[in-house]
């Protein structure tokens, strides 16, 4: 007994297209699946065996050829690094950035910082260099809730600062 290919593709064809959908979720990725499922089908049709489940036989080539095409995909994606210093690895896909504009602003910004009073100023640089808030108190001999508000006050007066520059400048 032989079983004619042909007509179980056209037999299962919307099936074979919905499991292709569902594994690729990409209706014409869907579709180039199944036609590389029905080249295989027929190219292997000796390899079925008469009473096996067709549906499921035609599954498992679908599956095992999208499988194989996603671990292909992978790998073409994949960088092999062989250099001795793993910095080099991303060293020529970045281009260089120009410091100026920001070393710009950042001049600017010090600026504005040194015209505020020294009761906001010294917490608030010290603040920017690191320190904790229960550390700066301490250096400062002042209660915590002090400092705290003094530079909650100096990034609200540098802010008016700054927006004041902006309307100026427009």
């Amino acid at each position: 007994m032989v079983i004619d290919i042909d007509k179980k593709l056209v037999e299962y064809r919307s099936a074979l297209v919905n499991f292709a959908n569902s594994l690729t979720r990409n209706i014409d990725d869907a579709n180039d699946l199944f036609q590389e499922t029905a080249f295989k089908i027929i190219k292997n049709q000796d390899k079925y065996k008469i009473g096996t489940n067709f549906r499921a036989w035609s599954y498992t080539i679908m599956r095992n050829i999208f499988i194989n095409d996603y671990r292909k995909k992978k790998r073409r994606n994949m960088v092999v690094d062989n250099t001795e210093n793993d910095f080099y690895i991303n060293s020529n896909q970045h281009a260089i950035t120009n410091d100026g504009e920001h070393n710009l602003r950042y001049a600017e910004l010090m600026g504005l910082v040194e015209r505020l009073s020294p009761d906001f100023k010294d917490p608030f640089l010290m603040r920017y260099q690191g320190l904790k808030y229960d550390e700066i108190a301490d250096e400062l001999q002042l209660p915590l809730g002090t400092i705290k508000s003094r530079i909650h006050f100096a990034r609200k007066k540098l802010k008016e600062m700054i927006e004041e520059q902006a309307t100026i400048a427009v």
